[in-house]
């Protein structure tokens, strides 16, 4: 995966290389092997994390740079190419790498809660613009600032009656495991959490957001489900019209779709007839 999400960059001698989110030190490897430790830099917001994989190059002779910064709220320096292997959120959180991205720099990244890669050119107005990538993938979030839904939606989703109870259209599904479809929900419903749980034959998935709204639906096996909604959006019926579309056109328009993210943050997606954005405060 790291090796993918490299070649994605499009990298080449003499460029800027930032590795956003250390790890084990790997990508920032890779890219010292091959283009020079003296153009690549590695940050993350653990310091130990970076400390540790600073370590473990040095051992291998190589010297890349490595910082230690929340990139939500700041990216120090100026690059040619930017690889992010955290999942970035969308919005004010964006902003600090796309500054950090030089004009005709290209930025890879996946997006909070999605399983989908994002690969864009920066133009001089301070737009990214560029495609979902048809290859999947899966990073953790970015740390910074809470942005869970509180422990009392979830307690209230795992067992609280809903303001409407209804059946389900579709059988119960493992949504977190599904990559295009859980990816869909999250443009739809930008920070949804979705979980599930499945013991003997009786599936449960719950979907939580920090709005206050959520949902639950449990069946045995491939029954249609029970389904409790509460709060201001019915989170259920957003994940049915998904699952309706890709009934009827066999795909999502995800995969492949044209992308623009402006300086702000905003990622505007386009694909045929469907469009959608997310960011916006």
């Amino acid at each position: 995966m790291v090796v993918s999400m490299l070649r994605h960059g499009r990298l080449g001698d003499g460029l800027d290389v930032l590795d956003l989110g250390t790890g084990a030190g790997g990508l920032a490897a890779y890219a010292s092997l091959r283009f020079g430790a003296r153009h690549v830099t590695s940050l993350d917001v653990d310091s130990y994390v970076t400390k540790a994989a600073a370590e473990r190059l040095a051992g291998f002779g190589l010297t890349p740079r490595f910082l230690v910064a929340d990139a939500t709220q700041e990216v120090p320096g100026a690059y040619d190419r930017i690889v992010s292997t955290v999942a970035l959120p969308p919005g004010p959180g964006l902003r600090p790498v796309l500054g950090a991205l030089r004009d005709g720099g290209r930025l890879v990244t996946t997006l909070a809660r999605t399983g989908v890669i994002i690969t864009g050119w920066k133009r001089a107005n301070g737009d990214v613009t560029g495609v979902v990538e048809r290859s999947p993938a899966g990073f953790m979030s970015a740390r910074s600032g809470a942005d869970h839904p509180p422990p009392s939606v979830l307690a209230e989703a795992q067992a609280a009656d809903g303001e409407v109870i209804s059946t389900g259209r579709y059988p119960v599904l493992d949504i977190p495991s599904t990559w295009e479809l859980r990816s869909m929900l999250e443009i739809a419903a930008p920070g949804v959490e979705a979980t599930f749980h499945e013991e003997g034959r009786t599936r449960t998935a719950l979907l939580v957001h920090s709005d206050g709204s959520w949902a639950r639906a449990t069946a045995e096996w491939t029954d249609p489900p029970t389904v409790h909604q509460r709060g201001p959006r019915r989170l259920w019926d957003v994940l049915e019209r998904i699952r309706t579309r890709l009934n009827i056109e066999g795909a999502l328009p995800l995969l492949g779709a044209r992308v623009r993210i402006t300086p702000e943050g905003i990622c505007h997606f386009s694909r045929g007839q469907w469009n959608a954005a997310v960011g916006a405060q």
